[in-house]
């Protein structure tokens, strides 16, 4: 139980540092909230995650070097991509 407790919250801060990253590595002004910049780090981590672990070079539970990279750059796309889901230009 405590573990499952621990994990939970430290994957709310590292998505809150992935989303912070990745607001800071794309170019542009993104008017976002705490929250929202928490949710966008957390789909990047676990999108990362996914992704590092299918080509073998992370795990989907276990933060590595390479599922961090993943998280950072698929928390960027989805950057790209709130404005074309949302319709605005």
């Amino acid at each position: 139980m405590w573990n499952a407790i621990v994990q939970i919250v430290g994957f709310l801060i590292i998505g809150v540092i992935i989303g912070y990253l990745a607001r800071a590595l794309k170019p542009g002004d993104d008017k976002m909230s705490f929250k929202l910049t928490a949710l966008l780090g957390m789909a990047g981590a676990l999108i990362g995650g996914i992704l590092a672990s299918l080509i073998g070079k992370g795990s989907i539970t276990e933060l590595n070097f390479w599922g961090f990279i993943f998280a950072v750059i698929a928390a960027i796309v989805l950057l790209f991509l709130a404005p074309v889901l949302q319709g605005k230009r």
